[in-house]
């Protein structure tokens, strides 16, 4: 790390300086010399070889520090030009310096340190030409080589007038040895004339470096032309100052690479070449009015070689003249056209254009402002935009216009504003701002505007939210505009804030009965009776399907949103819906919520769903407010769902069998199969993980795997020749699974169960509610040869119907008449009387729990024929059920029915 800052940096000089400190030495001392009249024969040209030498390597090295980029590749052949042409300078002012040595004291007319002089200035040349990106036709290049020709002209006149013509009378020297002599002035005119363009063109960050090295052929050029006069004034050309003019020209081609702008035109490495334009016949004119003058005041005239030289820059300046005014022209025919093109565009499109000053004031408007804003031209130009546009809008447009003129290139304004039409109104617009001129003019004095009437994309954006935040059945306001309404209420914090959420009893059904045109009909009706029952300041708003949701802002006290609620359901429930020339009647359900500490919006939300939920579960119809404690059991439920996948998963269940017996015979007929649950060893009731698994879904997996193994158990007892049937309970998530018959069947084939000895019983009220799709499914289950069973038979409201619908082969006697038996002489009169009907039907009768020697008694004496119960057996493992067979000799299963039979189980 020292090395490399001591190679960076030597004695406190930085690497890129170190190259001009000789050259800086060398130049003191012969300063020194030539104010004291010391030079030495051949000195002069020493020192241009030395500072030459220098100027080629710093150059060579600017070479090898150039980036490795296009625009680095650029610069490397150029400094790679300037080093050779340095090289070349060394080389000629060394053979130079030794031809006057050997040969003599005076200058040699010719040597062969001119044929370097002429590479270094070809060199030079190509230094300036490689960065320009060639045009492609013929005229440029003619263009420039015509007003290189004239500047040249002119300034050979004005040389010559002014010192050659002088120095020529004095030299007493014929024509071609005076064009001789003056050789290097001449090409370095040329020179200067012509490569003026290039550096002029040379790119931003480029520039300085291409004039510092035009500078220093400039300056070569000088010291030329005084080498020139001392020689032919009788002087000596060496030592003198043409020396120190050449040595801060070579300085200066040396200098030229470090002074370019690092980083500057990266991505774009070419220059372009750029005329002179007028220079040249400023020039000429220039000349002539100096020639003019030294004429009339001199005591010479012109020589012939004036005239000439003259004469033909004029005829090219006129040639010159010419093309410019045929240029001129042709661009003003351009001019022209692309007005013509900008009208015939402005008028072609619907947006309005116009052109304005700096101030504001329109002049130019296109038709477009008729048909969109009723303004004619004549009514606009003159006035100022400010005029038009709205009083917001106006401090946002001058903003964004005085950052447009503050800012440099072709930039684009776009802003939004409202502009005033003839009748007076506003209409939104979108407008497009730039500089009306040449790209990236900054001293463009207008402005072009386009102007885009945006009232039909508003009035579309307008449509979009309202549909985006109501719903199109009702108009009401939708679910997200109620969650985003609810949570600012709530953060407002500005008194008790409830959310009632209400939902129709039974909708379903109306889908199911009118279709979803009838339903949408009567959800309409509801959102209109919902809409007229609460206060203007209240919001209402479609949940979801047969949901409603109200927020209601000045809750001041817990009755009144009650008292509400309760009116909702009067008036939702109090007349019939209309659809057509039907009459449907419904039921509301209602879940009230309030605002707590710590309980935001969609807490808020959730508390009322959940105490709509729990209205739902009690029977609907009626009002619930939400209590800690509902969602307390929401989140056991939530909890108890996962636990029962993860036990069904690694089977934590079992099956148990409860004995139905033959009263009169004690003889175990069949068996009830029941699911137990035993979590982590602990038995869990079934009441409490019965109705979670069916609102979960969980119960129609639950279900086939008690269908498997009970068919599986009551299949091998049979295969022991026991004769012993098999009834499940079903639940209606089972029922209505779309492969439910299937299943069923599936489960007979694999266990081997003949589908008689199966027995599926189905609650009465499933039946009362199901419908035709649920008769149908039994029926099939029917035709498998699986019989059918009616379970708590006498607790609904159709139970002879369904009777005399289905081909039922048992009825179970609801163990709620059972329990009456003895006590309560109605009862035992329904009982007998469900027993008779049974019997005249050909049914087969099952009284449900039995737990009391009198209910057994009576049973008997009514003539049941089977019953079940605690006193009978309880349920029991598979293990227990087979403990009965082996104590039955016959292979038949009898309990004793006189009081022992409770330690059965």
């Amino acid at each position: 790390m020292t090395g490399e800052r001591t190679k960076r940096r030597r004695w406190g000089i930085p690497a890129t300086v170190r190259p001009f400190g000789p050259v800086a030495v060398l130049a003191v001392l012969h300063a020194v010399a030539f104010l004291t009249g010391r030079g030495t024969d051949g000195g002069g040209a020493w020192l241009s070889a030395w500072a030459a030498a220098i100027a080629a390597s710093s150059l060579l090295f600017a070479v090898r520090r150039a980036p490795q980029t296009p625009a680095g590749k650029v610069d490397r052949d150029t400094w790679r030009w300037f080093g050779l042409a340095a090289l070349a300078w060394s080389a000629g002012a060394a053979i130079s310096a030794i031809s006057r040595l050997v040969l003599s004291r005076s200058a040699v007319a010719v040597s062969p340190a001119d044929l370097f002089f002429l590479i270094a200035l070809g060199a030079m040349t190509a230094g300036f030409v490689a960065p320009i990106g060639p045009p492609r036709s013929a005229r440029p290049w003619l263009r420039y080589l015509a007003d290189t020709y004239v500047c040249a002209c002119a300034l050979f006149v004005v040389g010559w007038v002014a010192i050659f013509d002088r120095l020529y009378r004095m030299s007493g020297e014929g024509w071609v040895q005076f064009v001789i002599e003056l050789r290097y002035p001449l090409l370095d005119a040329l020179l200067v004339c012509g490569l003026l363009p290039m550096a002029v063109g040379a790119l931003r960050g480029r520039r300085r470096s291409a004039m510092v090295a035009y500078c220093a052929l400039v300056v070569l050029t000088a010291a030329d032309v005084m080498y020139f006069m001392d020689r032919l004034n009788g002087g000596d050309a060496y030592g003198s100052a043409a020396d120190l003019a050449r040595l801060a020209g070579l300085l200066l081609l040396g200098a030229a690479p470090w002074t370019t702008l690092r980083g500057g035109a990266s991505d774009a490495p070419r220059r372009r070449l750029v005329g002179p334009g007028l220079a040249p016949a400023a020039t000429a004119a220039a000349a002539a009015i100096f020639v003019a003058g030294h004429s009339l005041t001199g005591a010479h005239g012109l020589r012939p070689i004036v005239p000439i030289i003259a004469g033909s820059a004029v005829l090219v300046v006129l040639a010159r003249l010419g093309e410019l005014v045929h240029d001129n022209d042709r661009l003003r025919r351009a001019v022209k056209t692309s007005e013509k093109h900008f009208r015939a565009l402005t008028e072609s499109i619907n947006d309005v254009v116009v052109i304005c000053g700096l101030d504001g004031v329109i002049e130019y408007v296109s038709e477009g402002a008729q048909p969109s804003y009723h303004y004619t031209a004549e009514d606009l130009l003159g006035r100022s935009v400010r005029d038009v546009i709205h009083p917001e809008d106006l401090p946002r447009v001058l903003v964004a216009v005085r950052r447009l003129l503050r800012a440099t290139g072709n930039d684009v304004v776009r802003i939004a504003c409202r502009v005033r039409a003839a009748d007076g109104t506003w209409l939104p617009t979108e407008s497009t701002i730039c500089r009306y001129g040449s790209s990236g003019d900054r001293s463009a004095d207008r402005l072009l505007v386009t102007v885009r009437d945006f009232s039909e994309q508003a009035a579309l954006q307008r449509q979009v939210t309202h549909l985006t935040f109501h719903d199109g059945l009702t108009g009401l306001p939708n679910r997200a505009y109620f969650e985003e309404r609810a949570r600012e209420v709530v953060e407002c914090g500005q008194g008790t804030v409830a959310v009632i959420f209400v939902d129709l009893d039974g909708f379903t059904a109306v889908n199911d009965s009118i279709g979803h045109a009838g339903g949408d009909q009567v959800l309409a009706q509801a959102a209109r009776r919902l809409r007229a029952g609460v206060l203007a300041d209240d919001t209402v708003a479609r949940w979801g399907s047969d949901e409603f949701a109200v927020l209601v802002q000045s809750a001041t006290e817990v009755q009144t949103v009650v008292d509400l609620g309760e009116r909702l359901v009067r008036v939702l429930a109090g007349e019939p819906y209309r659809v057509g020339d039907r009459s449907i009647v419904l039921t509301a359900s209602v879940g009230i919520a309030f605002t707590e500490t710590g309980v935001g919006g969609p807490e808020l939300i959730r508390n009322a769903d959940v105490a709509l939920s729990r209205a739902k579960d009690l029977g609907g119809g009626r009002v619930e407010v939400f209590a800690a404690k509902m969602h307390a059991d929401v989140v056991r439920r939530l909890e108890l769902s996962g636990e029962l996948q993860r036990a069904l998963t690694e089977q934590q269940f079992t099956v148990e069998f409860q004995p139905v017996v033959e009263l009169a015979t004690s003889r175990v007929t069949g068996v009830e199969a029941l699911v137990r649950w035993w979590r982590d060893g602990v038995f869990v009731p079934p009441e409490e993980f019965i109705g979670t698994a069916e609102e979960s879904g969980l119960m129609i997996p639950l279900g086939n795997w008690v269908l498997r193994e009970a068919c599986c158990e009551v299949a091998r007892w049979r295969a022991s020749a026991w004769d012993i049937g098999l009834s499940i309970n079903l639940r209606p998530r089972e029922i209505a699974a779309p492969r439910f018959v299937e299943s069923v069947k599936a489960a007979l084939d694999d266990s081997g169960l003949s589908p008689e000895m199966l027995t599926l019983e189905v609650e009465e009220e499933v039946l009362v509610d199901g419908g035709d799709e649920l008769i149908a499914r039994l029926s099939a289950l029917r035709d498998l040869g699986v019989r059918l069973a009616i379970d708590d038979f006498g607790t609904g409201y159709a139970s002879l119907a369904y009777l005399r619908q289905l081909p039922v082969d048992v009825i179970k006697i609801d163990p709620s008449f059972v329990a009456g038996l003895g006590r309560d002489e109605t009862l035992s009169l329904l009982t007998r009387t469900i027993v008779r009907v049974g019997r005249d039907l050909g049914l087969c009768v099952v009284a449900e729990g039995i737990e009391r020697p009198e209910q057994l008694e009576l049973l008997k004496e009514m003539g049941c024929p089977r019953g079940q119960g605690f006193l009978v057996a309880r349920p029991m493992a598979p293990r227990g059920i087979e403990a009965l067979v082996r104590t039955n000799p016959r292979g038949e299963a009898s309990i004793p029915l006189h009081g022992s039979a409770q330690s059965a189980g």
